[in-house]
């Protein structure tokens, strides 16, 4: 038995069956996150959560979105405070935001829904450390 039937032999869940498991979500293409992203959100509203599927399926999409912080933080990069790092912490703040709140009946792509979600983190973080005066 391999690594990876092993490990989905550990999800117990019907539900789990259906998930392809991943070794490394951080590699996986853009093109082939985005048709990914697609099935673990089916299983997400089919889980319940707090199990352990669940956790898997909500952590491989964080995993195989973060290319589109990055994309989204390198818009920033040149604005003096706030280190690369920093920025991509915040955009992940962003992209779990938007994978919690997404809702694939609303037959809209992933990324157009992340990015604003991502982007908006970021911009709030420059705003909350930047500005001399504080908006409320």
């Amino acid at each position: 038995m391999t690594e990876t039937t092993e490990r989905m032999d550990s999800l117990t869940s019907p539900a789990a069956e259906e998930l392809p498991w991943i070794e490394d979500a951080g590699n996986v293409a853009p093109r082939d996150a985005r048709a990914l992203s697609k099935v673990f959100f089916d299983q997400l509203q089919v889980l319940e959560e707090g199990t352990r599927e669940y956790q898997y399926a909500r952590n491989t999409l964080i995993e195989m979105n973060l290319s589109l912080v990055q994309f989204s933080a390198r818009r920033f990069r040149n604005r003096g405070s706030g280190d690369m790092e920093d920025i991509v912490q915040v955009g992940t703040i962003g992209l779990i935001k938007a994978i919690d709140r997404f809702d694939l009946s609303r037959e809209v792509e992933f990324t157009s829904f992340a990015i604003p979600y991502i982007v908006g983190e970021i911009k709030r973080f420059f705003r909350d450390t930047s500005w001399a005066v504080h908006v409320p």
